[in-house]
């Protein structure tokens, strides 16, 4: 397939699956279901960090989590007591558990109160071309707080050579504003142009079908080569073809 007839490709498939009628089953539901700014960025910061598997159980777990901060997961995070805290303790999907849980409540807090919010972050290290500082700045402040080791697996980090798909994900429905429905927009402070694709085994296997990707390994060098080759067919916005790269692979097995 020739380049312009791959991007016509490709945009069609990304208007095909960036519809609203997919939110249902996907774990951008879960912020969708709130209003307020920092109840949307908290539930799916939450819900992306432990969006892998199947996504059946990821909803399942998604809405349990909720319903334990009170659906109202901003004001939990800034007002919990540590007798609050308990009921968490429980919580598990797959990896992430109660102990990993307890601590992203304590670090969003110090984020919030001390680093003025999530989109901050960002904000002050992303650039025009790449969000990854963003995410690597987010591992030091993430991490500041006393805690386990083994917490850290939770959060991708570019510097160990990670694709960061679940944040890069979350990066996607915070930035991009195409007024679809699909991704919120609200963070109007960090550049679109700056957001890499969600690389994944699904999204990976597409990309290397259409020559998109040549690199086997879904790591940090992949996650460059095919960000290199979308911006060329958007550089404005080139996180939109993860819907269609995802969308081909697990709706149409392609």
């Amino acid at each position: 397939m020739k380049k312009s007839d791959l991007k016509i490709f490709l945009d069609q498939k990304a208007e095909l699956y960036n519809q609203k009628k997919f939110i249902a089953t996907d774990p951008i539901s879960i912020p969708h279901l709130f209003q307020k700014k920092q109840d949307i960025e908290i539930a799916g910061f939450l819900v992306a960090t432990f969006a892998w598997g199947n996504r059946i159980s990821i909803l399942k777990n998604g809405k349990l989590l909720m319903q334990l901060l009170d659906n109202q997961p901003f004001d939990f995070v800034m007002n919990h007591e540590e007798s609050d805290l308990k009921n968490l303790e429980n919580f598990v999907h797959r990896t992430f558990n109660g102990e990993d849980l307890i601590y992203f409540i304590r670090s969003l807090k110090n984020i919030y109160n001390n680093h003025n919010g999530l989109e901050s972050i960002f904000q002050k290290n992303a650039t025009s071309k790449s969000v990854l500082p963003g995410i690597e700045a987010l591992n030091k402040v993430f991490f500041e707080l006393p805690h386990q080791k083994r917490t850290e697996k939770h959060i991708s980090n570019p510097a160990k050579k990670s694709a960061c798909k679940r944040l890069n994900m979350f990066l996607r429905w915070m930035v991009r504003n195409d007024n679809k429905g699909v991704d919120f927009g609200i963070w109007k402070n960090v550049p679109q142009s700056s957001l890499s694709c969600p690389l994944d085994v699904h999204s990976g296997r597409v990309a290397r079908k259409l020559n998109l990707l040549k690199r086997k390994q879904n790591d940090l060098k992949a996650l460059n080569e095919l960000d290199k080759n979308l911006r060329t067919f958007d550089p404005a916005d080139p996180v939109k073809y993860d819907f269609a790269l995802f969308g081909l692979g697990v709706f149409e097995n392609f």
